[in-house]
C-alpha cells in the first residue's frame, strides 16, 4: 500500500512546491515571517508527481467518504485536481468561487448540483480552513450536502481543528506539516538544526 503522505511530502519538496528557509524565512500575505512556503499550483506542471496527487486524493476520498456523488474544486488551486479527481472516479465535477458572480444569474456554484447531493470539496492547502470553510457554506447553501474536504497538504494547526469542528464539517489531508519535516530532514534537504528551528517557529502558531 501507497504511503501517500510521505510519497506527496516527497513530490513537495522535489519540485519545490514546497519551499524551507528557516535563515531566510518568507514573509506570508497576513505580515508573519514563516521559515516555509507553499505554491501546490505548481504541481498541475509536473506529471509525474500530479499523478501522485490524484491517486492520492482519489484513495483519500474512497477511504473517508465512500458515498460521495460530486467532487467539488475550491477556486483556484483546487479546480484543476478536483476535476482530475472527478475524472478518475467518474463522478460530476462543480467547483465553487470565492464570492458570486457580480453578473448574470450571480452563481457561485459551477456546474450542475442536485439538491442533497452528497459533496467532497477539494482545496490545496489547509492552514486555518477559512477559505474553503466559506466554500462549504456557499455549497450547503444550494442545498448540497457537504460531507468532506480533502486538501493536498496541511500545515496542521490548531486553528483549523477548531474552525472544521465549529464548522461541523469533517476534513482530511494527504500530507502534512510532520511528515514533510520527516521527508526534508531524511533526505537531506534540512538539518537537525534547521529541523529545531521549523519547530519552534511552529509552536509559535499553537
Amino acid at each position: 500500500m501507497t504511503n501517500y503522505q510521505t510519497e506527496v511530502a516527497k513530490a513537495l519538496l522535489d519540485i519545490e512546491a514546497v519551499k524551507l528557509q528557516p535563515n531566510d524565512p518568507f514573509t506570508w500575505a497576513s505580515g508573519i515571517k514563516s521559515p516555509i512556503y507553499t505554491d501546490n499550483r505548481k504541481i498541475i506542471s509536473f506529471p509525474e508527481e500530479r499523478q501522485v496527487v490524484i491517486a492520492g486524493l482519489v484513495d483519500l476520498i474512497k477511504t473517508h467518504y465512500p458515498d460521495v456523488q460530486v467532487i467539488g474544486g475550491v477556486a483556484t488551486a483546487g479546480i484543476p485536481h478536483a476535476a482530475w479527481v472527478a475524472q478518475e472516479m467518474n463522478l460530476p465535477l462543480i467547483y465553487v468561487r470565492a464570492k458570486p458572480k457580480d453578473h448574470g444569474t450571480g452563481k457561485q456554484i459551477e456546474g450542475a448540483l442536485t439538491q442533497g447531493q452528497k459533496v467532497v470539496l477539494i482545496d490545496d492547502l489547509i492552514s486555518t480552513g477559512g477559505s474553503v470553510l466559506g466554500a462549504v457554506k456557499a455549497t450547503r447553501a444550494e442545498a448540497g450536502d457537504v460531507i468532506g474536504v480533502v486538501s493536498i497538504f496541511s500545515y496542521e494547526l490548531p486553528a483549523a481543528d477548531k474552525n472544521f469542528a465549529t464548522a461541523q464539517t469533517n476534513f482530511a489531508s494527504l500530507s502534512n506539516f510532520s511528515s514533510l519535516l520527516q521527508v526534508a530532514q531524511h533526505s537531506g534537504k534540512i538539518t537537525a538544526n534547521e529541523l529545531t528551528m521549523i519547530q519552534e517557529w511552529r509552536q509559535t502558531l499553537i
